[in-house]
């Protein structure tokens, strides 16, 4: 994965991960492509990534490396020419 992730990120799974719920601590399996939001960059390249339902209610927080996950855009890079 190229670019530097920040917080606040909008990134997608590259990859199924299995999980424990937030709060509960059940079993759950994030699908690739599933949407999360990066809360915490850490040093050694890895990240935290929160997983919300539409409500905006997380069910995961997960660390995760940066090479299993997608940064999401929402503008064009302006092209050089």
């Amino acid at each position: 994965m190229s670019g530097d992730l920040l917080d606040h990120d909008l990134v997608a799974l590259l990859e199924d991960a299995s999980v424990k719920h937030f709060r509960t601590g059940e079993p759950l399996l994030l699908r690739r492509g599933q949407l999360g939001t990066i809360v915490m960059v850490y040093a050694d390249g890895a990240v935290e990534v929160e997983f919300a339902d539409r409500d905006g209610r997380p069910y995961a927080l997960v660390s995760l490396t940066r090479n299993r996950l997608m940064l999401l855009r929402d503008a064009p890079d302006h092209a050089v020419a």
